[in-house]
């Protein structure tokens, strides 16, 4: 299983890290290091029922391997160190017919190939609680969200420095070059998600971002995050947690964001996108519910090929933020643990979405999904995971059912 030549490339690469640092200051650096391999094993399954569909399904079956390795530091008042990724998807069942899953690449005659993957590295240094991450990167902002839904996930090449010096506070920037989706073994430019509305879009070698979020207290935390894809858009997002207890096993959390989304370079981009989503908790139970408004000439623009920071995005129409779309969410999630079974989760969720399309034509939308997992806790399959995602979309002139089947195993390596 560890003899795959992913496998080898990243043990080689880490060989060759430790190498290069003098032996006296290598303690930390082996010490602070961890390592892990994920197995993920998944079926996707979407039939496309609406008459005029240009294909009637996707259906495909692949296995995911995921090396990950992060060192520590060497000692000093400068660290050093390095993070591997491998990624290798293997093909178990496709055809030219049923592709666009998004777990494999599709070549020109249509036929996915057997196998893709890459290998990843980046260098790192600490100055004492500033990072300094050179290389391939997978952030995680409002701002940028690689998609990690699939398969294999999606990763960035650049610079990004984060830094907590001020306790509370974590400021994170840095500029993205490249790209590479997580359906594909290359990196290219990075483009903007296609978009109700937009126009004048350019796939670009230049995303800069900055983030500062203060964690106030136990209970609330306030972040400010802006993104930048140059001949594309410029995004500012806001958002406030906040988490009141309530008493034994109680709890109401309140999630309010706002984005500002405006043109750069030849785009039109112009959208305003207000969500909140409230939370009530009450043991192993927790009732939500949500609503989101869009205004602008377009809809949301957010990374092509991520996920995109609002509170009605979801598992098939993904974000419900066409230009002046209102939609609303109920939500319903359960916790096993508490009747002693830890380990197994349950969600359901209803979403309803009006005046979609161009401008608000009038048109309406509704998507139904569920969730059921369970990850082992203890003895030799622990970790071993199990997850149905089930989910009925229809609108917009499309009607869709989809089933997701997901087999995980997650072992650590050091």
């Amino acid at each position: 299983m560890l003899k795959t030549p992913i496998a080898r490339g990243v043990a080689l690469a880490t060989l060759g890290a430790s190498m290069a640092v003098p032996s006296m200051a290598q303690a930390a650096f082996f010490e602070d290091s961890k390592a892990s391999l994920e197995l993920r094993n998944f079926y996707f399954n979407s039939d496309n029922h609406q008459s005029g569909a240009s294909q009637s399904k996707s259906d495909e079956w692949a296995q995911g391997f995921i090396l990950n390795f992060e060192s520590g530091f060497t000692e000093g008042p400068i660290g050093f160190g390095v993070d591997a990724l491998g990624l290798l998807g293997v093909k178990l069942d496709s055809s030219p017919d049923r592709t666009g899953s998004g777990l494999l690449p599709a070549g020109s005659d249509g036929y996915a190939p057997d196998e893709y993957g890459r290998l990843n590295g980046a260098a790192k240094v600490r100055v004492s609680k500033t990072v300094l991450k050179v290389g391939d990167l997978i952030p995680k902002l409002p701002t940028i969200l690689p998609s990690d839904s699939r398969l294999l996930p999606q990763t960035f090449r650049g610079g990004m420095l984060t830094s907590q010096e001020i306790e509370g506070l974590t400021f994170v920037a840095g500029r993205l070059t490249d790209n590479s989706l997580r359906n594909d073994a290359s990196y290219e430019d990075i483009a903007m998600a296609s978009a109700t509305g937009a126009t004048g879009l350019t796939p670009t070698d230049k995303f800069d971002f900055a983030s500062l979020k203060y964690k106030w207290n136990d209970q609330l935390t306030t972040s400010y995050d802006f993104g930048k894809l140059h001949d594309n858009y410029k995004q500012h997002i806001v958002n406030l947690v906040h988490v009141l207890p309530l008493g034994d096993k109680q709890s109401f959390k309140s999630d309010i964001r706002y984005a500002h989304s405006t043109d750069d370079g030849n785009s039109n981009v112009d959208s305003k996108a207000f969500g909140a989503m409230f939370t009530y908790s009450l043991g192993g139970h927790a009732f939500g519910a949500a609503y989101q408004d869009l205004s602008g000439d377009t809809a949301y623009p957010y990374l092509a090929g991520g996920d995109a920071f609002l509170v009605n995005y979801v598992m098939i129409d993904a974000t419900f933020a066409d230009p002046e779309e209102k939609s609303w969410q109920l939500r319903y999630d359960y916790n096993f643990a508490a009747m002693g079974i830890p380990g197994l989760t349950f969600m359901t969720r209803y979403i309803k979405g009006t005046d979609t399309g161009l401008n608000g034509n009038g048109g309406d939308e509704w998507e139904r999904d569920t969730d059921i997992g369970y990850v082992v806790q203890t003895g030799a399959l622990k970790n071993l995971g199990l997850k149905w995602r089930n989910g009925t979309y229809r609108g917009d002139n499309r009607e869709i059912d989809q089933n997701r089947l997901i087999v995980s195993y997650t072992i650590p390596l050091l």
